[in-house]
């Protein structure tokens, strides 16, 4: 069983940056693919970025060029960097760990979920 424990949400004013931490318990992370989504209230849950096990990025559209993810197998921690906020990214951040190496944009392909990270942007 893994456990994830999202932390660096806050609140921040538009334009503004914050780094998201995902640490790891109870599996290495090297070996799997992991993923951070979001979900706003009355919305549903929106793939937000992923990274594979050999440390290849992915990005939903929206987030190319403002988020970065990474991850740091030694600390068995991910990380979510996201710059020029705006209000619209206004949403609980939740990190994912998948099932394999390999991972996509669905929310299914995700077996282990944090309790989330909250991230308030004000205009």
């Amino acid at each position: 069983q893994v456990q994830l424990v999202e932390s660096g949400g806050g609140l921040v004013q538009a334009g503004g940056s914050l780094r998201l931490s995902c640490a790891a318990s109870g599996r290495t992370l090297d070996r799997y693919a992991m993923g951070w989504f979001r979900q706003a209230p009355g919305k549903e849950r929106d793939f937000v970025a992923g990274i594979w096990s050999s440390g290849t990025p992915y990005y939903a559209d929206s987030m190319k060029g403002r988020f970065t993810i990474s991850r740091d197998n030694a600390k068995n921690t991910v990380y979510l960097q996201m710059n020029n906020l705006k209000p619209e990214d206004t949403a609980v951040y939740y990190c994912a760990c998948a099932a394999g190496i390999y991972s996509g944009t669905v929310a299914g392909e995700f077996p282990y979920w944090g309790q989330g990270t909250q991230v308030t942007v004000s205009s």
